[in-house]
């Protein structure tokens, strides 16, 4: 059976530039917010991890391509992840993928595209426990099914919320992502960039299923109302409270509603090589 990781405990770095910089870094258990000045390695950090977790099979518990990451449980073999970028870049090979009745132009785009196939997936897992704890009889049965299907609600009630000013709202009678606005329907691609951002994010916490594991995000703000910025985190973390955030930010907004003790600036986990 595999075991996956609670949350990552501590990450290593061996040289984070042509053998300079030893990193370590202690991990909070669900946000931790790296900050800097540019050019200091943030960005750095989070791709060099990254990478070696998308290497696949087992979790590497021992050091790999100068990284290692320590997970509790420590014997746990695999680490569920997401990584969010901010940058709503063209498209590369937009023909090969593209489809008639869609307008997919840039990444986001793609990456919303991709998420639309998992939200359908997590529609039917979901439908699939609901039918089997009715069908089980059991005197709780109704409430059970409910809150299987109460993180679904939850998502949808806050995109709502989130695009009210908009008048923007979801179709829930639809089995993918469209959006009501007087009187037409949108798909997701015809969003706004900050609207797409934030309808990423937070559709990637959602079809995780409330399992543990960790999302990075790489200046996720960009494209964000500041008002949306300073709600960022803890719509996350209500969304699935089994979630570590690791984000790197030049935003203070993302950190203005309680999370400042959670930042670290790469220079207090860096020590100099000889």
């Amino acid at each position: 059976m595999q075991k996956y990781a609670e949350y990552i405990d501590e990450i290593e770095i061996d040289s984070l530039w042509a053998g300079k910089k030893h990193i370590k870094w202690k991990l909070d258990r669900q946000v931790n917010i790296l900050s800097g000045v540019n050019g200091v390695g943030k960005s750095t950090i989070l791709n060099k991890v990254t990478k070696v977790l998308s290497q696949g099979g087992e979790f590497p518990s021992h050091l790999i391509k100068g990284v290692r990451i320590n997970a509790i449980p420590e014997d746990a073999k695999w680490i569920r992840y997401d990584i969010i970028r901010s940058f709503d870049r063209p498209l590369m090979n937009v023909e090969s993928i593209n489809r008639a009745d869609l307008n997919l132009t840039t990444e986001l785009d793609w990456q919303l595209f991709q998420l639309q196939r998992k939200y359908l997936d997590y529609q039917v897992n979901i439908g699939n426990r609901i039918i089997e704890v009715l069908q089980s009889g059991a005197p709780d049965a109704a409430e059970k099914a409910q809150a299987f299907s109460a993180p679904k609600k939850l998502f949808q009630d806050m995109i709502d919320n989130l695009f009210q000013e908009t008048s923007k709202k979801i179709v829930r009678t639809e089995n993918e992502i469209r959006f009501a606005q007087i009187g037409e329907t949108l798909h997701p691609y015809q969003l706004s960039s900050g609207e797409k951002q934030i309808l990423a994010i937070l559709l990637t916490v959602l079809v995780q299923d409330r399992q543990p594991y960790v999302l990075f995000m790489d200046e996720p703000e960009v494209s964000l109302h500041v008002e949306w910025q300073k709600q960022l985190i803890d719509l996350i973390i209500k969304l699935n409270p089994q979630v570590q955030i690791i984000l790197t930010t030049h935003s203070p907004a993302v950190i203005m509603d309680g999370w400042v003790d959670h930042v670290t600036e790469v220079n207090e986990i860096t020590e100099e090589e000889d």
